[in-house]
C-alpha cells in the first residue's frame, strides 16, 4: 500500500464527503426530495468506492482513512439534521453518538499503548450500509404519501439492524483494551480506522 491520492475510489470518497454540506443545506431549506436523492447517491458511492478499490486494486493509505471518515461525516450530519427536523428520535442520535465516543476512546487507548489500530471490520461496513439505507428511507417516510408507511417500516428495519451491527463492531474494537494480548502474543492487525 502507499500514499496514493488520485485513485478512482478516493475520488468517489471525496465526492461523498463533498455531498455532506449539500445534504445539510437541502435539509435546512426543506428540499426533502432532493435530500433523499443525495442520501441515496451517498449510499451508492459508499458501496462503489470499495467495490472499485478491490476490482482495480487501487488501495491507498489515504483511502483507508478517507472512506470511513466520509461515512462517519455523512451519518453524523444526517442523523443530527434529521433529529433537528424531528424525523429521527433523539435517543437514536444519542445511541449513534455514544458509539462514536466509545470507539474514539478505544482508539486513543490503543494509540497510547503503542498498539496498531484495528482493520475496518466487515460487520462495521455492514452497519454503515444499514444506516445509509435507513436514513434516506426514514426521511422519505416523513414526506408521507402512499410510500411513506412502507419506507417507515423498511427504514426502521435497516436502522435497527445497522445500530445493532454498529455496536457489535464497537465491541470488537473495545475488546483488545479489556482483554489485551498476552506478552509475546500478536496484537491487532494493523489497519485503518473502524
Amino acid at each position: 500500500m502507499g500514499y496514493r491520492v488520485w485513485t478512482v475510489p478516493n475520488a468517489i470518497s471525496f465526492l461523498r464527503l463533498a455531498l455532506v454540506p449539500v445534504f445539510a443545506w437541502l435539509i435546512v431549506i426543506h428540499a426533502d426530495v432532493a435530500a433523499v436523492v443525495v442520501l441515496a447517491l451517498a449510499g451508492v458511492t459508499d458501496w462503489l468506492d470499495g467495490a472499485l478499490a478491490r476490482r482495480l486494486q487501487q488501495y491507498s493509505d489515504l483511502g483507508r482513512i478517507l472512506d470511513p471518515a466520509a461515512d462517519r461525516a455523512f451519518i453524523a450530519v444526517t442523523a443530527i439534521s434529521l433529529a433537528l427536523r424531528d424525523v429521527l428520535p433523539w435517543w437514536l442520535l444519542a445511541v449513534l453518538v455514544t458509539r462514536e465516543i466509545v470507539v474514539g476512546i478505544a482508539l486513543l487507548v490503543l494509540r497510547s499503548r503503542g498498539e496498531p489500530l484495528p482493520q475496518v471490520l466487515f460487520i462495521g461496513k455492514a452497519a454503515t450500509l444499514g444506516l445509509m439505507y435507513a436514513l434516506p428511507l426514514l426521511l422519505l417516510a416523513s414526506l408521507g404519501g402512499w410510500y411513506g408507511r412502507a419506507a417507515w417500516i423498511v427504514g426502521w428495519a435497516f436502522a435497527i439492524w445497522g445500530i445493532a451491527l454498529y455496536w457489535i463492531a464497537a465491541g470488537a474494537y473495545v475488546r483488545p483494551i479489556l482483554d489485551p494480548p498476552a506478552d509475546g502474543a500478536p496484537a491487532l492487525t494493523p489497519g485503518g480506522t473502524p
